[in-house]
């Protein structure tokens, strides 16, 4: 690794260790090296499909079919979590990191062990009902779609069944937008990973974080309209980078634990 990033590495890992209150931001990239497609940036899904017509409240009033028939083809339902997931979890058995709070709607931070996930977009493991209101869980509803899509709701054989994630032109879940905007007032560090930080309100997360004292940490794959007021910038695979900040945090206890410092 190049000299300059190894220097970023080690800022990032001292200022975690220095923190009271540590905060995790994540979004699709730190889900990507899971094989889960990202939206944004090169390659992205966003490049590939419009957004207003497979994901889109008023579309999918509409017509339905077209998110599920989008879903067919791009759901993944098996994916596991990647180191990246992982190292997210130690900081926290730390006590670096209080809550993750994330623009992902996989599940993998709680399927990796994250003790506080606050999931700003929703989940994709259930599904509502707009008709009669009724859950049910994805894996159900999958089924169904495979074979009629779009499905009909098992309860009442309405056909607009959404999954409980928020697609554009719906407001955030008001109780996890404060949780989060609480958390970001408190905290002395931000760990920005894998998000593109152009999607408001989530991305004002961090920035109200920043404009409360917090120091900023991003790792993406691509710069972000955040980087000029980071702390820390390294470009990289969250799955390579996180698990090297830890390992740099583990070196400075086993030093300290030694006299060595």
């Amino acid at each position: 690794m190049r000299t300059a990033a190894k220097d970023q590495l080690l800022m990032a890992a001292s200022l975690l260790e220095r923190t009271r209150v540590g905060l995790a931001f994540t979004g699709a990239g730190v889900s990507v090296e899971s094989g889960i497609p990202h939206f944004r940036g090169n390659g992205g899904l966003w490049t590939k499909f419009d957004p207003y017509k497979v994901a889109h409240i008023e579309t999918f009033r509409k017509n339905p079919a077209e998110y599920w028939t989008y879903s067919l083809n791009h759901r993944r339902s098996d994916a596991e979590p990647n180191p990246a997931h992982r190292a997210l979890v130690e900081l926290e058995r730390r006590g670096l990191l209080r809550a993750v709070v994330t623009q992902n709607t996989d599940g993998l931070h709680q399927k990796a062990g994250s003790g506080r996930v606050i999931e700003l977009h929703g989940s994709s493991h259930s599904v509502v009902c707009l008709d009669c209101e009724a859950k049910f869980p994805r894996d159900e509803i999958d089924r169904l779609n495979r074979q009629h899509c779009p499905p009909s709701c098992p309860a009442c054989g309405g056909r607009f069944l959404k999954p409980t994630v928020v697609l554009f032109g719906e407001a955030l879940p008001e109780a996890q937008l404060r949780s989060a905007q609480s958390l970001a007032m408190a905290a002395g560090v931000v760990l920005v990973v894998g998000s593109s930080l152009q999607v408001y309100p989530a991305a004002g997360i961090p920035r109200l974080a920043r404009e409360h004292g917090a120091d900023i940490i991003i790792v993406n794959a691509e710069p972000t309209p955040f980087d000029e007021m980071a702390a820390v910038v390294i470009h990289g695979k969250a799955g390579e980078v996180l698990p090297e900040i830890v390992s740099r945090i583990e070196a400075d206890y086993g030093a300290s634990a030694t006299g060595n410092v």
